[in-house]
């Protein structure tokens, strides 16, 4: 009896170390059907970029079929090159936290706890009887509304459908409108929880009726409310428990214990043309959110900071189907593509020549323009400190890219990297 039970308590922990034993392997580039030599050609991309001073460095990884075959790190956390960057430095990963929020509402939506086209009131009560922007005076911000025409649903704020915008991303009268509600919030607040945040969010006029165009905004900070609301949890928690634990994350946080505080990647910026990170500056405040829990609000749009590897273990379990974070039809639904669902007057030759969007990603598809080297069906984002991912089903293939810089708009250092690494592959 003893030996069974013995038995039972091994196989029960072996099952519990295989649910969360993602991307403990490395391999060679060639036994994933990848040219090392070809793959080598990204860190000179990347060391030119640093050489120029257009990039600090960071850490950047892929994997392919499952195992990790790139994972380097380039360049110094401080601009005086004192520390080199670390395999297990943490970043800020901004709005790659949408990701995480998506697949924790789809994992209600499989237990029935979430409607995907349920009015957003239903959750957060606040949410009815919403109002549009109609007419507004730029000469004392004064402005008019006008009811909504139907209800903001879950599908539109997984889509960015809803009217719901970044009010600091839009200078002028949408600007204007977000400061009369103090609602200029990203990242973190000193008083409010998550309730009080997105509930006086609720107020703040749609910039559009719900499905009349794609514009980025708060959408995924409500769907973390939502999150809390159906089950029943503070959204740190919902996220320890049903992603962190389960894909191995042991170092993403909304707010990081102190003792990994020195792990935190500075930021950057450019001062008359030469990088330079907020803290030699004098200006660390500015990203310092991280370091200023514990805290009770949870921006589900852009909050948590996370590792180079914890990331990738995160999406290595949508590229390998979902794994025990989604089931195969939430899956499906949340990559399918959503535009023709959710858009009033959907223009299928719209919008970007070969991209869409599904729930919570832009999604390629296979159109003739052929503008991007990344197969049909991948999905991907990034963050506002110059953070970028892609899952590609087809190859069985994840990319994360982790830098510290903002602003930064020189988006061919990633489009080129990309590049580099489809030639990479080698053809059967």
């Amino acid at each position: 009896m003893k030996l069974r039970l013995l038995f039972v308590l091994l196989l029960t922990c072996s099952l519990s170390f295989a649910q969360t034993a993602v991307l403990t392997e490395t391999a060679s580039p060639e036994s994933e059907g990848v040219s090392s030599t070809a793959l080598a050609q990204i860190d000179e991309h990347i060391k030119a970029y640093i050489a120029d001073g257009k990039v600090p460095g960071g850490a950047f990884l892929i994997a392919k079929g499952g195992k990790v075959i790139y994972e380097k790190q380039f360049g110094y956390r401080t601009s005086k090159q004192e520390t080199p960057y670390a395999e297990d430095d943490i970043y800020r990963i901004a709005s790659m936290t949408k990701a995480i929020t998506c697949v924790a509402v789809m994992q209600l939506w499989e237990q029935k706890k979430i409607g995907l086209n349920d009015p957003v009131y239903k959750y957060i009560p606040a949410f009815k009887n919403q109002v549009v922007l109609d007419e507004f005076n730029s000469a004392d911000s004064s402005y008019t509304t006008i009811p909504v025409e139907k209800a903001v649903t879950v599908r539109n704020l997984l889509t960015h459908t809803s009217g719901i915008v970044y009010g600091s991303f839009n200078p002028g009268k949408l600007m204007a409108v977000y400061e009369q509600f103090d609602m200029n919030v990203g990242f973190s607040h000193d008083q409010w929880s998550t309730e009080e945040w997105i509930n006086r969010l609720a107020k703040v006029p749609l910039a559009h009726q719900p499905g009349a165009q794609w514009s980025y905004g708060l959408n995924m900070d409500v769907l973390g409310r939502i999150v809390e609301v159906a089950s029943g949890m503070p959204l740190d928690q919902y996220f320890q428990k049903n992603i962190f634990d389960k894909a191995g994350m042991t170092d993403s946080h909304f707010y990081l214990p102190k003792g990994k505080f020195d792990r935190l990647a500075p930021v950057y910026t450019k001062v008359q043309g030469k990088l330079i990170t907020l803290d030699e500056l004098g200006m660390a405040g500015q990203a310092s959110y991280p370091m200023e829990g514990p805290r009770n609000i949870f921006a589900g749009g852009a909050g948590l900071s996370a590792t180079t590897k914890d990331y990738a273990r995160f999406i290595q379990k949508l590229v390998d189907g979902g794994g025990d974070l989604l089931g195969s039809a939430a899956l499906k639904e949340m990559t399918t593509d959503q535009k023709p669902k959710v858009l009033t007057n959907y223009d299928p030759n719209g919008g970007q020549p070969n991209g869409s969007f599904c729930l919570g990603f832009t999604l390629y598809q296979d159109k003739s323009s052929n503008t991007s080297p990344k197969s049909p069906g991948t999905y991907e984002w990034g963050g506002y400190f110059n953070t970028k991912f892609f899952i590609d089903p087809a190859e069985e293939m994840i990319f994360v890219g982790m830098t510290q810089i903002v602003p930064f708009q020189d988006n061919a250092f990633w489009e080129d990297m990309y590049k580099l690494i489809y030639a990479s592959i080698q053809s059967n």
